[in-house]
């Protein structure tokens, strides 16, 4: 496998960006807040729509997407962003892709002068937590669910300062 490339999508990728969106929630459902079948309904523009709206950085070799990590501006605070989702294809896992990834978030929420990172976690998703933590994340004391129908899904609030 050739080295893979980081590089963000822009409008216009919206039905790629779908495609690994659709994997990432066929692969791990219970990571992520929306369900594969909602994200399966939704119209082709507002994949385009989320493109605009929060910055996706996709990890791709040989011609093959194999992980997508995305940001967000935080509604209340104009110092801190979100890792609203991130996702490595499993054949794919450990090789580097997703520390690749989450550096491109981090210099992304830099270039936007933000100074705090954040990102929810399930609880029981020990390897993504130790992955997390050994880039600088530590656990912020809020806890959550996930909405149903897996509310019994228990996340763990993780940040970053910048």
């Amino acid at each position: 496998m050739e080295l893979p490339t980081i590089e963000r999508l822009s409008a216009g990728a919206g039905g790629r960006f779908r495609a690994i969106r659709l994997r990432s929630l066929r692969d791990a459902p219970d990571a992520f807040a929306t369900t594969y079948e909602e994200a399966a309904a939704w119209p082709p523009d507002s994949w385009d729509r989320q493109l605009e709206q929060f910055p996706t950085f996709v990890a791709s070799a040989d011609g093959v997407d194999l992980g997508a990590v995305r940001g967000a501006l935080h509604d209340g605070s104009a110092t801190t962003g979100y890792l609203i989702s991130m996702w490595v294809a499993p054949d794919a896992r450990r090789l580097g892709i997703g520390s690749a990834l989450l550096d491109a978030v981090i210099t992304w929420a830099r270039t936007q002068g933000l100074r705090r990172l954040l990102l929810d976690v399930s609880a029981e998703n020990t390897p993504a937590i130790a992955f997390y933590a050994g880039k600088g994340f530590t656990p912020t004391g809020e806890v959550g669910t996930l909405p149903p129908p897996r509310q019994h899904i228990h996340e763990i609030q993780l940040g970053l300062t910048l």
